[in-house]
């Protein structure tokens, strides 16, 4: 029987890097690693123990009441990451600011930990971290439990770090 969780954020095209470090830490934690999805575009209607949530979309004139909840491509993605694992993992999609999203969602589950990656390079990076910020770094600050960030491109000291390129 599981008796923590490791909430891993996860969306469509992230380095698997991030998935199967969680999936590290879970394992060393005799932990159920949940592999959480957040809709931005989406906002929180009902909820449940588990976390799992109902949602609609923020915008009205895109009234989709068939919520899909977990993508599907994601999930067969996950499936080929963790399935022949030591380890139970589950998904959950959650709707709204992502940071709050999954802080919620760990606050929910009483989770040991939330894991999240680095952010892409690139000028769409940067202007989406200017507007949204930092995933980690809102997490880092505004919830208890611990963050850990796992790196997808270090760079070395001596080159610029992802926010200062305009790459």
């Amino acid at each position: 029987m599981v008796s923590t969780y490791v909430i891993v954020g996860v969306t469509p095209g992230q380095p698997d890097a991030v998935v199967l470090e969680a999936a590290a830490f879970a394992d060393r934690f005799h932990a159920e690693l949940v592999c959480a999805t957040v809709e931005p575009g989406r906002y929180v209607v009902d909820e449940f123990a588990d976390g799992s949530i109902l949602s609609l979309p923020v915008d009205p004139d895109l009234l989709d009441l068939d919520d899909e909840g977990f993508p599907v491509a994601l999930r067969a993605h996950l499936t080929t990451l963790l399935d022949g694992r030591s380890l139970t993992w589950s998904t959950r999609a959650v709707a709204g600011d992502p940071a709050r999203a999954l802080a919620h969602l760990a606050d929910t589950l009483d989770a040991a930990m939330i894991v999240v990656g680095t952010r892409e390079r690139g000028v769409r990076a940067s202007v989406q971290e200017f507007f949204g910020g930092s995933v980690a770094v809102h997490l880092a600050h505004r919830q208890h439990r611990p963050v850990v960030v796992i790196p997808l491109a270090p760079v070395a000291f001596r080159d610029e770090l992802p926010w200062e390129s305009t790459d």
